[in-house]
């Protein structure tokens, strides 16, 4: 079981591959394409526009001499992760069946399941709510993720130290795992803003820059999807305070990894009551979320392969 799962994580691997490659001339096709056409949404009966959407979970509206193939190579990449997300799913699966209990107990098998709960979503926002301009940073955070779940933090399956042994453990890394997955969403979305924000202010949207949503639009999505994790990060904490008082009798006590999760926490509660109190949307927000994934993927590589503590269960 345990060689049926490498090689479904192997091969999702490869599919994330091809379809980033799929949606990198995806975007490099629509560099010779026209200009979309501004969508113009008139009320009924009013004789004038409606205001855009700010949840920006529709592309904007197409040129009708768009190229097809922007189109075609935008399908393939879809496809290509739909059958990317069935091997990977496979793979976590088969983990666990090899292993005879949930695969959450170290590096490895904490980022492949981050990962896919984070293609997962892509794929649903993507059809479901029409967001395929997701599709090139997504796919490269799914092949960077899982290229180096496959090839550095693997390890072989054992059983989990007698300090996992709790269902507050289970608990707190499902938690983890969809938060994460969220906060790098978020981040995706907020590096979007960044540069589709740059474009309209020089007055030069074009290629596939002008395939994405309007910058507020892209602002408000990602103070969404913040606003949706920080709850759960919040949770994952408490949980993890109360798995460490079973484990080690206390609940908090400034290891390594919990004073990192406790940083991480700090950035995007500033981000939110930033957003909240002194209007701090658009560009200082954007680089505040940015610098709130970066805290999490520090606290989850770093901390892990740098720093020896109580939490130290990547078994690298």
């Amino acid at each position: 079981m345990e060689s049926w799962s490498n090689l479904a994580m192997v091969t999702s691997w490869v599919i994330y591959l091809l379809a980033m490659c799929a949606h990198a001339v995806e975007w490099a096709s629509a560099r010779s394409a026209a200009p979309a056409a501004e969508p113009v949404l008139v009320a009924a009966g009013s004789g004038r526009a409606a205001p855009e959407p700010e949840h920006g979970a529709s592309e904007p509206a197409r040129s009708p001499s768009e190229p097809v193939r922007v189109d075609l190579f935008g399908r393939i990449g879809l496809a290509l992760t739909f059958i990317g997300l069935l091997t990977h799913l496979i793979g976590v699966v088969l983990r666990g069946v090899a292993a005879d209990r949930f695969p959450w107990g170290n590096m490895y098998e904490f980022t492949t399941t981050t990962l896919l709960l984070a293609a997962a979503t892509h794929l649903l926002l993507a059809t479901r709510f029409g967001m395929r301009w997701l599709g090139l940073p997504v796919t490269l955070l799914l092949t960077v993720g899982q290229g180096l779940a496959v090839t550095v933090f693997y390890v072989a399956v054992a059983p989990l130290v007698p300090a996992l042994h709790s269902v507050w453990f289970i608990v707190h890394i499902i938690a983890a795992a969809i938060a994460g997955a969220a906060f790098n969403l978020g981040a995706i979305a907020s590096i979007l803003y960044l540069v589709r924000d740059r474009a309209e202010r020089r007055g030069r949207v074009g290629g596939y820059v002008d395939k994405l949503p309007s910058a507020r639009a892209l602002d408000v999505f990602a103070h969404r999807i913040h606003a949706f994790a920080f709850p759960l990060w919040t949770f994952t904490i408490a949980a993890g305070a109360v798995w460490a008082d079973y484990a080690w009798g206390r609940f908090w006590g400034w290891d390594p990894k919990e004073t990192w999760s406790l940083i991480t926490w700090v950035v995007y509660a500033a981000y939110l009551h930033a957003r909240a109190t002194a209007g701090w949307k658009g560009r200082r927000a954007a680089w505040l979320a940015v610098l709130g994934v970066a805290t999490f993927w520090f606290n989850f590589v770093g901390i892990n392969l740098l720093v020896t503590g109580l939490h130290s269960y990547a078994g690298i």
